[in-house]
């Protein structure tokens, strides 16, 4: 009888242990089919805005390279320019000696 006892003592400790232990896993896994759901959910919004940063890098560097030619073209118009520029003054330099010689041939008329 004592023996009986302790063995459905044992086998009801046993039960209560196994019912425990089958709650506490299956909440485990719950929570790991969560956050792995969460996981996934969040690396799938991660690799969107990844693409859409990929985009917009895409675009800037697309502008980068019309800036850099027009800058490229702006640099070679104002090389011209300066060109130009220095072979006006050299032209206003001579007329402006030319008119000083009239002058004087002017003024030795008078």
């Amino acid at each position: 009888m004592l023996a009986d006892w302790v063995i459905y003592t044992a086998l009801i400790c046993f039960s209560i242990y196994a019912v425990v232990m089958v709650f506490y896993y299956k909440t485990l896994l719950k929570k790991e089919i969560s956050m792995r759901d969460f996981m996934k959910n969040n690396l799938d919004d991660t690799e969107i805005v990844i693409r859409k940063l990929q985009v917009q890098l895409q675009r800037s560097l697309g502008n980068i390279d019309i800036l850099t030619d027009e800058l490229n073209k702006i640099k070679a118009d104002v090389t011209s320019l300066r060109t130009r520029n220095s072979q006006y003054r050299i032209e206003n330099d001579k007329l402006r000696q030319r008119i000083k010689e009239l002058e004087g041939k002017i003024e030795a008329l008078l």
